[in-house]
This record gives C-alpha cells, sequence and structure tokens, in this order.
C-alpha cells in the first residue's frame, strides 16, 4: 500500500510512518502550494534524516514534473537526505524516466549515494500525449520500479468533466487508461499500481 501524505503538512508527516503504509509518497507537487515549496523540501529533507535507518514504510518523494521548472530544487532539496525513491509525475514515456534517472545518479554522485539505490515510480498516463508513450517504459531506466496513472489529472486534460459513471465505475477512457498502465508496467517489469 503507497500512502501520500503532504511535504509541507509536519503533523501528518509525523502521523504518516505508523500508518502500516508500506511506501509513503511524501508529495512536493499537488499537495503543496507555489509558496510553499521551499518549506516543503526543506521539511522532507530534515524528515528523511529523521527516518533514516528507522523501521517502517520506504520512503519517496512525489517531486514536480521534469518542465514544471521546479524538479532541479527539488532533487537538489531532497537527494542528500536519501529518499528510497522519487515518484515522477506526467511521466511521458520512456525517455521522461531516462532524464530523470540521469538527473538522479548526478546527486547521488554528489552525496556520496549508492549509484542507482534510487529507484523510481512513474506516473504514465496522466495526459493524453502519454498514451502514445506507453511501450517505452521497458528498458528506459534500471531504476524504474514501478507504473501507475492519474485519473484526476487525465480528466483535466482531455477536458472529461468526470473519469466515473453514475454508478462509480470509471468510464471508457480512463478503463483503457487503467488497462494501459497495467499491460505497460507489466512489460517493463515493474509493479502496476493503480491510481489514487
Amino acid at each position: 500500500s503507497l500512502l501520500f501524505v503532504p511535504g509541507d503538512d509536519e503533523k501528518k508527516l509525523g502521523k504518516a510512518a505508523a500508518s502500516g503504509a508500506d511506501v509513503l509518497l511524501i508529495d512536493l507537487e499537488d499537495a503543496v502550494a507555489p509558496a510553499r515549496k521551499q518549506a516543503a523540501r526543506d521539511l522532507v529533507a530534515a524528515y528523511l534524516r529523521d527516518r533514516a535507518g528507522q523501521p517502517g514504510p520506504m520512503l519517496y518523494v512525489r517531486v514536480n514534473a521534469l518542465d514544471s521548472g521546479q524538479i532541479e530544487a527539488d532533487l537538489d532539496g531532497v537527494m542528500p537526505a536519501a529518499p528510497h525513491g522519487i515518484m515522477l509525475p506526467k511521466a511521458c514515456g520512456g525517455r521522461d524516466v531516462a532524464h530523470l534517472s540521469t538527473k538522479i545518479a548526478v546527486r547521488e554522485a554528489e552525496s556520496d549515494l549508492p549509484d542507482g539505490g534510487t529507484r523510481i515510480i512513474a506516473i504514465g498516463l496522466e495526459t493524453g500525449r502519454s498514451f502514445f508513450q506507453m511501450a517505452t517504459f521497458d528498458g528506459a531506466s534500471h531504476r524504474l520500479a514501478g507504473l501507475t496513472w492519474g485519473a484526476e489529472d487525465l480528466a483535466a486534460d482531455i477536458g472529461a468533466a468526470a473519469n466515473r459513471d453514475a454508478r462509480g465505475h470509471f468510464t471508457s477512457p480512463f478503463r483503457l487508461a487503467r488497462e494501459m498502465a497495467l499491460f505497460a508496467a507489466a512489460a517493463a517489469e515493474v509493479a502496476a499500481i493503480d491510481t489514487v
């Protein structure tokens, strides 16, 4: 199980380790307002250092997207504190995973962390454009540990008023996205993770 935790909420971070989740996804993206990004980076780095070596869930950080203008600061802020992994939102295929992998490798070297030790979970279906890149995750990086999809961002990207019908079931485009994420994860031999 994976639990999202806002990276700028010290109280929620304090409770999260006892939640029983297998992975905490500490969020620097959607859960953090632009004015709070740097404070969140500092808080997340301190949290990662405090939790280092303690039993409990694996600690992944969801950074901002590659084209956000925020990812460099996100990685500079958290990588020295050695997260188990990074979650990449709005990943449009294996090229984006490879790009992130290179950025992580540089920061592992700068921080004297084991080369290749930081894993990646990619959110591969948050845009319509990403549908056509799902096959490219296979072989993109040895760091890739999981692949998921985002129903809410996908709905916004394609202009859907809703992603579920009156019974609460995903409508056709979103069922397709879910299935494609499963097949792409299987092809890449990584964990298939359902949307929130």
